[in-house]
C-alpha cells in the first residue's frame, strides 16, 4: 500500500509579511513588490512571477530611508 501525501500547488511568493508601501516609491518595503504585483501575484504565471522575483533585490536600494518618525520626535 502507497501512502500518497496530499500537496497543494502553492505560488513562490517573496512576502515576508512586512506589508508597508514606500511613500513615494509606491513599493512594499518588505518584498519590494508594486501594489499592482501584489494584486495580480495569484493570476501571474509562473514564468512572469519568476521574472518579477529575479528583479525584485535591483529594487531594494531605490528605497530611502525615512526620516523622522518616533526616534526623531524622543530626540527633538
Amino acid at each position: 500500500m502507497t501512502d500518497k501525501v496530499w500537496k497543494r500547488n502553492e505560488i513562490d511568493s517573496p512576502c515576508i509579511r512586512i506589508c508597508v508601501v514606500h511613500p513615494t516609491e509606491r513599493i512594499c518595503t518588505g518584498c519590494y513588490r508594486t501594489i499592482d504585483e501584489i494584486t495580480r501575484w495569484s493570476r501571474m504565471e509562473s514564468d512572469e512571477r519568476t521574472r518579477i522575483m529575479a528583479e525584485l533585490p535591483a529594487r531594494a536600494p531605490n528605497l530611502s530611508k525615512r526620516r523622522g518618525g518616533r526616534a526623531a520626535r524622543l530626540r527633538g
